[in-house]
């Protein structure tokens, strides 16, 4: 049929002089637009986190939240989140002993302080080495059973580790006192190398103290760091997996699958996680206690998680930012902090509402947090990124309604 076309074309032109088929009359097209590719929407992801974090101390300060020790708190338990968001999130699988991890990782790099060097890397290679050996035994003992028995598993051998660096291990962990960088300790790599530290012993990088914007600056690398692995393994075959076996393990064993393996090895990476952030806790303030492997702290990563968004790549790090701002900005807050944020009302207005929302800030935090908890739960299941991709689907239904109807209206 084109060849009948094209030999009537050519008979037309031969016949007629007039008759030209050139393709300088057809309109000039445009450049093709390839379609973004998974690859491009991760690595336009990966410079947007990148932009928001280092930029932090600046979006910060309208919200009163500036503080380089706030804001490494903020990078650090968004790292605790993102790894405890590898194993909860992608799998399924509700650990509620993740602070063991985070308590050994602290413990591990005060001990690389006291016998190595002040220097924070071998603190924070031995931090993630220990707590990554913690997870094989605890993982390879709490993977034989899944679900709720899974959780008690984890939940009990964490108690277990808190409990023994409160009493047996107390020559190791220095019990209720904490473990803490001395003077007088031996420090060999230092010693060898002839490096004197001068006032108070802080990790150091290359001979810059992390302490202040120097500290949340190494927070933050780490943290961008730790989200491109994580985004990487849930794009990757191997975080395909981990969905499988969250959506039905059973047809995996059934299609010879054996995802003990896979459990496993996230379960490492998931605690090699907590150790980085237990690492970077001692390196910001070099003192490990026992109160970082108890079970609030393992309740708290999964508030996190479970308030910014389970098995999404950057809601933990939402939920850890806002769990940490509320405990310790929103707790500052008293009446007569109240009473100067709405001293534009009337006065017997204002102490109305000063009187009705003072339970709610100061000591009363945990209420105010609690009935946030309660309403994501109930209606945002997914947490407060499923809020943020509604507001964006429905704003963007909105645009493209209102454009289609500007459309309509030209062209009547």
């Amino acid at each position: 049929m084109v060849k009948k076309v094209i030999q009537k074309i050519r008979k037309a032109a031969i016949s007629d002089p007039d008759f030209e088929v050139s393709t300088r009359q057809l309109p000039p097209r445009g450049p093709e637009t390839k379609p973004m590719t998974p690859v491009d929407k991760d690595w336009i992801a990966i410079v947007a986190f990148t932009i928001i974090i280092l930029a932090m101390p600046w979006w910060l300060q309208p919200l009163g939240a500036a503080y380089p020790d706030l804001m490494q708190k903020f990078a650090i338990y968004g790292i605790f989140a993102l790894g405890f968001n590898l194993l909860f999130g992608l799998t399924g699988y509700l650990s509620f002993g993740h602070a063991a991890f985070l308590g050994v990782g602290s413990y591990a790099a005060v001990w690389s302080f006291k016998l190595f060097t002040m220097n924070i890397i071998p603190a924070v290679l031995f931090a993630m080495l220990v707590a990554g050996v913690l997870a094989v035994v605890i993982g390879f003992i709490s993977l034989r059973r899944s679900g709720i028995y899974f959780s008690i598993l984890t939940l009990a051998l964490a108690q277990m580790c808190y409990n023994l660096a409160y009493s047996v291990l107390t020559p190791i962990t220095n019990g209720e006192t904490g473990l803490r960088v001395l003077r007088d300790d031996p420090r060999y790599l230092d010693a060898a190398f002839g490096t004197e530290h001068q006032g108070v012993l802080l990790g150091s990088l290359f001979g810059e103290r992390m302490v202040g914007y120097p500290g949340f600056y190494l927070c933050a690398a780490l943290l961008i760091i730790a989200f491109y692995i994580a985004l990487r393994i849930m794009r990757s075959p191997y975080g395909m997996m981990l969905r499988a076996i969250k959506s039905n393990q059973n047809r995996m064993i059934y299609t010879g699958f054996n995802p003990r393996p896979y459990m496993l090895t996230i379960f490492i990476i998931s605690g090699m996680y907590a150790g980085l952030a237990g690492a970077l806790l001692a390196i910001t303030d070099p003192l490990a206690g026992a109160e970082r492997m108890q079970w609030t702290a393992s309740g708290e990563v999964v508030l996190m998680t479970i308030l910014g968004g389970a098995g999404t790549i950057s809601g933990p790090i939402l939920g850890a930012a806002i769990i940490k701002y509320f405990e310790n900005i929103f707790s500052a807050l008293n009446d007569s902090a109240l009473a100067s944020a709405f001293s534009f009302l009337p006065h017997s207005v204002q102490e109305f509402v000063v009187t009705i929302l003072s339970p709610f800030v100061g000591e009363g935090w945990h209420l105010t947090l609690g009935l946030l908890f309660m309403v994501i739960v109930i209606f945002l299941p997914g947490g407060i990124m499923e809020g943020i991709r509604r507001t964006y689907r429905f704003l963007r239904g909105h645009g493209r309604g209102s454009k289609s109807q500007t459309d309509l209206q030209a062209a009547e």
